[in-house]
């Protein structure tokens, strides 16, 4: 399966042009920072976004840092015509990974692509997957959407096995239930961003997708034995 770029541009001749030439990728097309921050908030296999500048509604400077503060981890490049190349500097300081003009470059597009795609290779076809192969997949999934609710279901549409059998499977393979290794997930990421950042407890509770911070807390504690509070000041230490 290739590797997905959301492609936030609300210009529909650019968008048909950019998915014919870069056909080797799965490319995910929105017209607004708006449907794209909807996209990002639902469970998703997005590896790298395309945002262009100028959009309906809200800039692409603005939506860019609602998305890094969402998801600091996803790869953006930011679109722009030539006599915008101030303003993609300037987000380039700032958040974004890189910057493209437009018209593009395809060669020197699908090189920066490839940089961030891990040189262009494509995931294992998953049709003839072996089950260790697709449950990486699944894992790789959970991982990335940890702010997000995950369902057995979503899961199990990716790698196209029954909830049931992916279930038991994944146990199996993994000596985690589907559920558990989700929390798993979500507490690592808690345990990073208590060491390497400077955010509050509440940010990283609403970061990882707690609608309230004692939930967080409680879960936490479960997991560590520590509030995260406790965590944070014996690492510091």
């Amino acid at each position: 399966m290739p590797y997905s770029i959301l492609l936030v541009d609300d210009d529909k001749v650019f968008q048909q042009e950019f998915i014919a030439s870069f056909d080797d990728y799965s490319i995910v097309p929105a017209c607004s920072g708006e449907e794209a921050l909807k996209i990002l908030s639902k469970p998703h296999e997005i590896d790298l976004v395309l945002l262009d500048v100028m959009l309906p509604g809200q800039r692409g400077t603005k939506i860019l840092k609602k998305l890094k503060k969402t998801k600091p981890e996803l790869k953006v490049i930011i679109l722009t015509g030539y006599s915008n190349k101030d303003i993609a500097i300037e987000a380039l300081k700032a958040d974004a990974d890189d910057y493209l003009e437009k018209p593009l470059d395809l060669e020197k597009a699908a090189a920066i692509f490839e940089q961030y795609l891990k040189y262009g290779t494509k995931r294992s076809n998953l049709g003839a997957s072996s089950i260790e192969e697709k449950i990486a997949r699944v894992k790789e999934y959970i991982q990335r959407n940890y702010h997000t609710q995950v369902s057995l279901n979503d899961a199990a549409k990716i790698v196209f096995l029954s909830p049931k059998y992916l279930s038991r499977v994944f146990a199996k393979v993994t000596g985690q239930g589907f559920n558990q290794f989700k929390l798993s997930c979500k507490i690592d990421k808690a345990k990073e961003l208590l060491q390497k950042s400077s955010l509050t407890i509440e940010q990283i509770s609403y970061q990882l997708g707690y609608q309230n911070i004692e939930s967080f807390v409680r879960i936490f504690k479960k997991f560590t034995g520590k509030r995260p509070t406790q965590f944070r000041k014996k690492k510091k230490k």
